[in-house]
C-alpha cells in the first residue's frame, strides 16, 4: 500500500507586506516545502487580484494541498473557493475580520471593500473541510459574527480565546496550535524550538 503523501501547505496572508515576526512566517519555516502566497503592492485591495494570486500559486502544485489564511486571506480563500475547483484537502482560517462593518482606523472602510469586490462575503459551504479559529476580543470581528461565518461555510469553530487578531500586535509570533490544527489534515512539520502554547 502507497502511504498517503504529506500536503503542501499554501500560506495566504491577509493584506499586509510580509512580516518576519507574524506566524505564518513561523509556520512556514516550520513545513518543508509550503508555499507563502506573495504580497501584493499596487493591487492589495483587489479581490480579484489577490484570487489570481492564490489559484496561480495551487495551480503549480501538485498533490494534495492545505490551505493556511489569516485575516484578509481567509477572505482571499473562500472568494478563491467559490470561483475555482482545486481539490483540497482542508483548510486552517484564522480570525477572518468582519468586512461588512466598519473596521477600526487605519483599515478599509466597508465602501472601500465592496468596490473593490470582497462584499458580499461568500456564504456558500465551502467544497472542502476547515477549522475556522476565532478570537473572543478580535478588534476586527465580534465572535459572534466569525460564529456565523464559520456556520455558514461548514467549518468546524476552535474557540482560540482573547487572542486579538492573532498578529504580532497582539502578541502572537509563534503561534504552536496552528500545527496541532494542521496535523489533521496529514501536514508535519519539521522539529523546531520549543515555544509556548
Amino acid at each position: 500500500m502507497n502511504p498517503v503523501p504529506a500536503p503542501t501547505v499554501v500560506l495566504v496572508p491577509g493584506l499586509r507586506d510580509h512580516v518576519l515576526d507574524h506566524w505564518q512566517t513561523a509556520l512556514a519555516a516550520r513545513l518543508p516545502g509550503s508555499v507563502t502566497v506573495p504580497p501584493l503592492t499596487d493591487l492589495r485591495l483587489s479581490r480579484d487580484a489577490q484570487v489570481t494570486a492564490l489559484h496561480d500559486v495551487v495551480s503549480g502544485i501538485e498533490g494534495p494541498v492545505v490551505l493556511v489564511a489569516h485575516s484578509a486571506g481567509v477572505h482571499t480563500t473562500v472568494h478563491w473557493a467559490a470561483r475555482h475547483t482545486r481539490p483540497v484537502r482542508g483548510a486552517l482560517l484564522a480570525t477572518p475580520p468582519d468586512f461588512e462593518t466598519p473596521l477600526p482606523d487605519g483599515h478599509p472602510a466597508p465602501h472601500t471593500l465592496r468596490d473593490n469586490g470582497w462584499l458580499p462575503t461568500p456564504s456558500a459551504t465551502l467544497p472542502f473541510p476547515s477549522v475556522v479559529a476565532a478570537s473572543t476580543n478580535d478588534p476586527l470581528a465580534r465572535f459572534d459574527r466569525v460564529t456565523e461565518l464559520a456556520d455558514a461555510w461548514g467549518s468546524r469553530l476552535v474557540d482560540l480565546g482573547p487572542v486579538g487578531h492573532l498578529n504580532p500586535a497582539s502578541g502572537y509570533g509563534e503561534w504552536p496550535r496552528a500545527l496541532e490544527i494542521l496535523q489533521a489534515f496529514g501536514c508535519r512539520a519539521t522539529t523546531g524550538p520549543k515555544v509556548s502554547a
